[in-house]
């Protein structure tokens, strides 16, 4: 049985900051990426061990799936798939890493 997909309020502002910032040069592209994020992350929960081990964790319960340049990150339990955060891949991940253990809804 498929997990339910939850999201952090912080990770939808985190999508709303991103598709803000690209759709200053393109609006077609920054719907086009936060679709995709959106898009991957509706597909994790039939198969969430497929995303790997967040290096900078290494918790088997925290994992990431790469979509464009962002790194979509998210929380297992046993009933859900908790989106915690969508970072760009040149980001500070250390910057994040607080947030990623906190965030419980």
């Amino acid at each position: 049985m498929a997990r339910a997909l939850v999201w952090s309020p912080e990770a939808v502002e985190d999508i709303d900051a991103i598709a803000a910032y690209i759709d200053r040069d393109s609006p077609w592209y920054a719907r086009a990426v936060a679709s995709k994020i959106v898009e991957t992350a509706e597909s994790i929960p039939e198969y969430p061990e497929l995303g790997r081990i967040v290096p900078e964790i290494d918790d088997p319960a925290i994992r990431e799936r790469l979509v464009h340049r962002y790194r979509l990150v998210y929380r297992l339990d046993e009933a859900r798939v908790l989106i915690v955060a969508v970072i760009h891949g040149r980001q500070d991940f250390g910057s994040f890493v607080a947030r990623i253990q906190d965030t419980d809804i």
